[in-house]
Formats: structure tokens, sequence, C-alpha cells
């Protein structure tokens, strides 16, 4: 990688002829950077180009903005004495000027796209320049990536040149291995003033104050930098209330206003009057407008972040990087000595980013992967990127292009894909677009992409405005009777003419592109439908007992801003939503009917019988739903379930409510202790049946047992003394009451019960006087456990506990006898329990 300098673009071009062609000799590609501010967009670039132009070749020049890109042409046009459309040139949507003499064609890239799928040798050019790359849009670095491959398969002869006047340029040099010249330029000085505080998000106010003090304090036209329309709006509003100078024009200038606005916020004023041009960050590169001198400087900026956990765009304002605040600053000493005025302190100045991130990182990329997968590519790793698409981004880019019909199930692209590629539209409204084409409703289509690829021409009166498209579509059809949509005061919106003539104009061209004739009588009722097609992950069903609130596909909630006409419908399409909160806002939606979704979206949906256990009603519910996602279109009750998973739902029910839903006898809960016992002494050759074992082990003891049986109650059929004997082997069986006897005979002749409720110690609770002769202590399990016995006193209250009789006949009985005898004198207290008679009642029989 090397690097040139090259004189300032202001000299003739032929001073600075010389080196650029021995740059261009050594390598085809290179990388132009220009300081701030410098009125280098035509002069260097042709300068540069000189051989291209020689050899007769075309050269394609992308700006990222069709404003910019009208600008440029025209400017470079009027350096030759001409008009836009003859030397120079230009192609953007909806608006092209170019005939057999054109040599140098400014497009958006968007079209270049379109050219090289179209030809992929991209024959006749012999250069593309990439102008502002700096601002890294989506479709600048596709473009890029399409045209080195173009490059390295096709036409090693292609030459390429990125232009910026505050890219990073060591990464893209590095990328095309390219020579960086730097065209040193002409700007002149700025002065540069902080704010002593940097407002809040409201910054509307700041903004005006600013405006009305610039105005009174200094000279020449002002451009303000804002983040959106709506506080462009807003500012503006505020600017007519302050009441400005009678000699001040203010012009808004944003993507979507129509040209003619477009071009009046540009052109230079008249000698006596001055300007304030109110701008997105459209006005931040490649613009030159006449007359401005000072720049005010809100910091912010709206930028797309496509989440792809919601599946969703949100505009975020965010602040402006350090590079985009000098260019901003920039555009105040384009012309003359200039004056920048930045609302936020030079202390939140130095915390700034350097870069603005490339889209590419947080952009929707369905639009590149479908480009992609018609250029032959499944992979962006086969491509050069200077930045790549984030896998799962494009991951879900693929998926909704599967689900739009446009990539089969092995991601290649498929006819219907290609259709929606070739219009250029995003592939949600291409596809909406193709489907309406077949199903009739081509025109409603058309005006449906128009009203949802612009803003929204609804302004909401201190409220959002309904979010009905339906009621857009009449607006549209009222414009093309003669008349003007109209307020609406009850639903608290207008219709700006501007937006609404707009938005028509470029459903006009879809109708032109598509060979659509105008129908005035279209059936607006099936804007649902349509728009069902864009937005399949966005179609939603009412929530039972609340009012506006729906359950998305994907599960996710949605809440209208406000009752509304679509509050009460069972289902709508959310064609544009807020993916931030936990319940999401729909802004623009329409409804849908039952029938439309299962007639047409019949191979998204599911259709399974659902199989489980009611803990309410304690009971197994066996039901039919069909289903789109998470939304459920029909549910109904089956009669005959598949017997094997109605019994797996009994147990999810033995699983929920433990098992005590079984019935459970003495004698089953004195087995299951008698061999948990055994378990725990002689080990795993026994079974595990703590409680706990067999709720992990159901299947194997329980399930074969349940098939048939739906209720709780039908449980009480079944004796658990049988299931648990039944795991016991034949041998076990047998020796059962030998190891774990349920009783015990005393020497009184007596059969007590063994409690084996704690295994460590299994408890023999019996009278004293039923022990008199008894020498050794009774052992269970084969000999290895001694019985704990609890000896009793008349009243079977415990007097003592042992498990060693002898030591207890000789050492405490005599003390624990004089006791007994003090509260129980009739009964049997000998001198010698040796060799006393053991008796069950109050006295041995004589």
């Amino acid at each position: 990688m090397s690097s040139r300098s090259i004189p300032p673009s202001d000299l003739p071009i032929e001073d600075v002829l010389p080196e650029l062609r021995q740059t261009l000799r050594d390598r085809p590609e290179a990388v132009l950077q220009a300081p701030t501010g410098a009125g280098k967009t035509t002069r260097v670039p042709l300068a540069l180009l000189n051989e291209t132009w020689l050899s007769g070749d075309k050269i394609i020049m992308l700006e990222p903005r069709r404003l910019a890109a009208r600008a440029a042409a025209r400017r470079m046009a009027h350096t030759l004495g001409e008009r836009a459309g003859q030397t120079i040139g230009y192609r953007v949507r909806m608006d092209t000027k170019v005939s057999s003499k054109t040599r140098v064609e400014v497009v958006t890239e968007g079209v270049l796209t379109r050219m090289v799928q179209d030809d992929p040798s991209l024959d006749g050019v012999g250069c593309v320049i990439f102008d502002e790359f700096h601002e890294r849009n989506l479709q600048a670095d596709l473009g890029l990536a399409l045209a080195l491959e173009t490059q390295d398969v096709f036409r090693p002869d292609l030459r390429l040149l990125v232009m910026s006047a505050t890219l990073d340029t060591g990464p893209i040099a590095e990328l095309l291995d390219a020579p960086l010249i730097e065209s040193k330029g002409r700007s002149y000085p700025v002065d540069i003033h902080y704010a002593d505080e940097t407002p809040d998000d409201y910054i509307e106010p700041h903004v005006t104050s600013k405006i009305v003090d610039v105005l009174r304090e200094e000279s020449g036209d002002v451009l303000v930098f804002l983040p959106g329309a709506g506080e462009i709006r807003r500012v503006e509003s505020s600017l007519k209330d302050r009441g400005l100078p009678s000699d001040v024009d203010v012009h808004p200038l944003f993507g979507n206003l129509p040209t003619k606005q477009q071009d009046a916020a540009i052109e230079p004023s008249p000698d006596d009057r001055r300007k304030v041009v109110l701008s997105t960050d459209i006005a931040e590169t490649s613009l030159t407008i006449e007359g401005i001198r000072v720049v005010v400087d809100s910091g912010r900026v709206r930028t797309p972040r496509f989440d792809p956990q919601s599946g969703m765009t949100r505009l975020d304002t965010v602040k402006v990087s350090n590079a985009s605040a000098d260019q901003r600053a920039g555009r105040a000493g384009r012309l003359s000595p200039g004056v920048c005025y930045r609302l936020w302190t030079k202390h939140t100045h130095q915390h700034l980013k350097d870069h603005t991130p490339p889209e590419i990182v947080d952009a929707d990329l369905a639009p590149l992967a479908l480009e992609l997968a018609m250029w032959g590519v499944s992979d962006p790793a086969e491509l050069r990127w200077l930045d790549p698409p984030p896998a799962a981004a494009y991951e879900q880019a693929r998926d909704l292009l599967r689900r739009l019909d446009a990539l089969d199930r092995d991601g290649a692209i498929t006819d219907h894909g290609r259709e929606m590629a070739a219009l250029g539209l995003h592939p949600r409204l291409a596809h909406m677009l193709v489907n309406g084409q077949v199903l009739g409703h081509a025109a409603i289509a058309c005006d449906l992409a128009a009203l949802l690829s612009e803003r929204d021409i609804f302004r909401g009166q201190g409220q959002a405005p309904d979010v009905d498209l339906r009621l857009r579509l009449e607006a549209l059809r009222r414009l093309r009777t003669g008349g003007r949509p109209t307020p609406n005061h009850a639903r608290n919106y207008v219709v700006p003419y501007g937006a609404a003539e707009h938005v028509r104009s470029i459903a006009d061209h879809w109708r032109r592109t598509t060979g659509t004739s105008l129908d005035r009588h279209g059936d607006i009722e099936a804007c649902g439908l349509l728009t069902a097609f864009a937005y399949p992950d966005r179609i939603a069903e009412h929530r039972d007992g609340s009012n506006g609130r729906f359950r998305l596909r994907n599960g996710r909630a949605a809440a209208l801003p406000s009752p509304q006409l679509l509050s009460d419908a069972d289902y709508l399409v959310a064609a544009h939503v807020d993916g931030r909160r936990r319940e999401s806002r729909v802004f623009l939606a329409a409804p849908i009917s039952h029938d439309d979704l299962t007639d047409y979206f019949s191979d998204h949906m599911e259709t399974d019988v659902h199989v489980a256990w009611d803990a309410e009603a304690r009971r197994v519910r066996a039901r039919e739903q069909t289903r789109l996602g998470a939304i459920i279109l029909k549910d109904g009750p089956v009669e005959n379930p598949d017997p094997e998973t109605l019994a797996r739902a009994v147990l999810d029910g033995v699983r929920e409510h433990g098992l005590d839903l079984l019935k459970w006898t003495k004698n089953a809960r004195q087995l299951q202790e008698r061999i948990i016992f055994l378990h725990h002494h002689l080990g795993d050759e026994w079974p595990d049946v703590r409680d706990e074992a067999l709720m992990q082990s159901l299947d194997e003891w329980l399930l074969p047992h349940v098939y048939g049986m739906r209720r709780a109650s039908d449980l009480n059929g079944l004796h658990v003394t049988q299931l648990l004997n039944d795991q016991l082997s034949w041998d076990q069986r047998n020796e059962l009451d030998d190891v774990a006897p349920t009783h015990i005979t005393v020497p009184s002749g007596s059969n007590r019960p063994i409690d084996y409720s704690d295994p460590d110690a299994p408890v023999l609770a019996v009278r004293l006087q039923e022990m008199f002769g008894q020498t050794s202590t009774p052992r269970i399990a084969g000999g290895r456990v001694p019985i704990t016995v609890h000896l009793l006193s008349p009243a079977q209250r415990p007097v003592q506990i042992t498990q060693d009789l002898k030591n207890f006949w000789d050492e405490t009985y005599h003390e624990v006898a004089k006791d007994m005898r003090g509260r129980y004198p009739k009964h049997y207290w000998p001198e010698d329990p040796y060799s006393a008679t053991p008796t069950n009642r109050v006295r041995p029989q004589t």
C-alpha cells in the first residue's frame, strides 16, 4: 500500500494529471482522502480518472443518497457547461437523466447492485467510484464486495476508487491492496463553539433558541442538523411561533421530501434574503448548499438498529461520531470562513466515538441476503468485506427469505426470489407486490409498497394517529380523485399534502414498473392479506379479555397506542412495530380475516393434537390445535387420542400433584418402607422405592398400568401394594418376610408390628412386661440390623429406648420398675426380669 499527495483540487486538471496517470498505471484501485470541507467533489475524481475517460469506458460514481446523487451530477455537468443527462447523468429511484452521450453516471448504491446483477462483467464500465464511503451504508458495502468479485473473476482491468474525507483509510486500502491518495484541497477556517451544558433528549427548544441567537449575531445562511423529520417539523413550527425576521426563509431537508422542496433547500438564496435549512444528516456530506456560513449541530442522529431476537428494526436516536461532527462543521467552511455551534459540551465531545459504526453491523440483512443468493453466494465469507455481515443476523435474514419463498430449503434462490430481487424493493415488499399481481390486487399492493417504504403520511395531533393502513389507502385514493387528504380531528391526525403526494408518486412508479393499471375501485379490504405477505412473522391475534392487546406470531406481546379502529380486531398484521419494549407498540397495522389466514398461510401452519393434564380439573384434556407460530387458529376436543400420549399425560398429572394422587393404603406404605429399609442396608440388589425415586421412574413402574385412564379418580383402581411387589424379583418376594418382617413375636406371645419409617433404626414398640425373659435384642436384615426397642409403660409411653435389652435388664430396669410401681401399682413389676413371666395383661395368669 502506497500513499501519494496531489495539489489542492482547485488547480487546473492538467497540472495534476501526470502523477495521477502514473498512479493508475501502477494500480487500478485507489483510495482518495480529502480534507473535511474541501471542494474536491468534482475536479479531483475527473482528473484521477482521465485514463478511463480517454479509453471511452463509462465511469459509474456512487453516492449514498438520491439527493446527493442528483446534486453531484448537476454540479459536475455545470462545470462542463451542460445540463445533467448529457456527458454527466444520474440514475436514482424514480428519476433518471442519462443519454447516449453520457460518460459519467452518478447512481445510488442500489442501482449499482442491479447493474452488477444484470451484467456481472460490467461491460463498458472502466471505473466505479464509491463516494462518501465513510457513511458505510449496507448497499455501499455490498456494492464494493460485488465489484471486487467482478474485478477478481471477470475484469482485472476494472478500476475502483473509494473516496472519503473522514474514512479510516487504512483498512479499506488494505482490503483493496490500493494506494492511498491524499488531496490537500482547500477549506476555510471554521470557528467551533461548544455549549455550556449538554441538553437532555428534548432538544428542540435548545435548537430553536440557538437559531434565533445566530440569526441575530451572525451573517449568512444557517444549516441546522437534527435527528429526523419529526424534530425538523417541531423546530420549524417553533421558529414560526417566535416570529423570525421577514427576510428569513426556513427550508426543511430530509430524504422523502418532494424533489422540488429538496432543491429549494439547496439552491442559493436571493441576494436580499437569508435562509435556515433544517436538515437530517442528509446534508452532512456530498451536498454543497450555497450561502451556508453557520452550522448549528444538535449532535444527534437517527440510525436504524435491527434486533435479531425480535426480528424488528427500530430507529434509535444516538450521539454523532467525531467524524460526523467534523463533517457537519465543515459545511460552514465550504465556500468561505464560517462558524459552527455545537449543542454539547467540550467534555461530551471528548467521549464521542471516532467513527459511525457501519450499517452492516446493525442492519436488517434480508436485502443483502437476497442479493447474495441472486449472485449465487450462500456464505458471505466467499466475498471480500470491510466488515462481514454478523452471522446471527444473516442467518435470520435467510430464514425470513425462506418464509417469503425466496429461497428453497437448500438456501438457493427460487424463481419467485428472482422476481422479488428484480424489483429492487425490500424483500418483504417485493414478495407482497408479486403476490398482489397474482391475486388481482396489484394496484393496492403498489400503494401499500409506497406507504410502507416511506415515513407515515399521517401526522398525529397530540397523540399517535390511528394505525389502520386502510385509512391511508383511502387518503391516497382521495388524492387521485382530485381532492386533498383531509384532517381527521376526531382521530387526532392530519395528512400533509406533500407527504401524501410523495407516496402517491412512488406508488405510481411501482405501477409503471409492474405494468399495473390504475384501479380506483380496488378492494381496500385486501390490505390485511397483502400486508401479511410482507410481514408473515408479524401476524397477531387478539388477546382474550384485553382491549388493543395482541399476541404476535413469534409469541411476543404487542399493543395499540390507544383505543382505535383495530382495538377489537380478531387478527391483524403489524407492519410497523417498536421492538424495544416487553410489550411492543404497534404503529401501522391492517386487519386480516381468519379465512385469509387459513387459505393463504396453510403451508406455514402446524396441526397437532395437544394432550395435556389439566391440574384444576384433575384430568387429561385432549384437543386438536392448528397453530401459526404462537397463534392458535383452531382448537377443538379429540375423542380418541393416541393411547401412549394419553397415558403419558396421566403421568404428567402424577408429576404435578405427587404420588398422593394414587390411593396409598397402610399396607402399601408399610411395604414401601420395608423395601426402602432393605435397599438402605443391603444395597442396590433391592430396588429404590423412595418417593423421589418412584417419581423419577414413573415410566418404568406406573406407565404400563395407566393406559385408558383420563382422570385422577381412575387411579384409585390401582393397587399400589401390587405395583411395589412387581418391582421385586421372585426370590426377593419369598425372602422379604424373613429379612424385613412386618411383625415380630415377643416373649408374651403377641405379634407386634415393626415400624420401618426410619430405615436406619426400625422400631419395635412393645409393653415392657411383654419382653420379660428376652435377653437379646431382636435383629433383622439377616441379623445385620438390631431393632430399636421402645419399651412402653402401661400408658403406652416409652420408658426406655434401647438396642441392648440385656444391658437394660442389668443396669436400668430396677430404677424403672421402682418408678413404675409407684405409678402403676396394680401392674406386674417383678424383681428378676429374666425369670419373670412375660405378659400382655396387667398381671400374668396363674
